[in-house]
Order: structure tokens, then sequence, then C-alpha cells
């Protein structure tokens, strides 16, 4: 498997991973009626989550793979 094989499999499941948390199951369950640190429950995990998908695509996509690359 090479680099950009992993990377892009890497990719796939972490935007599967994004489709299932901005998903409504998983939204319905921040969906209160109360305040978090001033912030409602919901637009604080929405932003979180959004957050944390920005670094995990950035980190992804800096790695730098170390196995020998079947292209030299």
């Amino acid at each position: 498997m090479t680099a950009d094989s992993r990377k892009t499999a890497r990719l796939a499941a972490l935007f599967l991973l994004g489709w299932v948390l901005f998903n409504y199951p998983m939204l319905s369950l921040f969906s209160l009626n109360r305040l978090v640190f001033g912030i409602p429950p919901l637009y604080l995990y929405i932003f979180s989550v959004w957050v944390f998908m920005i670094l995990a695509v950035a980190l992804i996509t800096r790695i730098k793979d170390n196995t020998p690359d079947d292209r030299r």
C-alpha cells in the first residue's frame, strides 16, 4: 500500500466519521435548553467537532510516511 493510498483511506475514514458526527442522532443529543460556559451545547458541539475535523485533516495531509517508496 503506497503512502498516497493510505492517506486517501484515512481521509475517507475521516469523512465518514464527520458524516456520522454531524448527522441527526448525534446532533439531537446536544439539543438542550441549557448553557455550558454561556454557550448552547449544540453550538459548542458543532464548533468543537468542526475544529477537530480541520486539525485531523491537517495532521493526515502533513504526515510523512517512513516506508520505502516503490516509485524510485
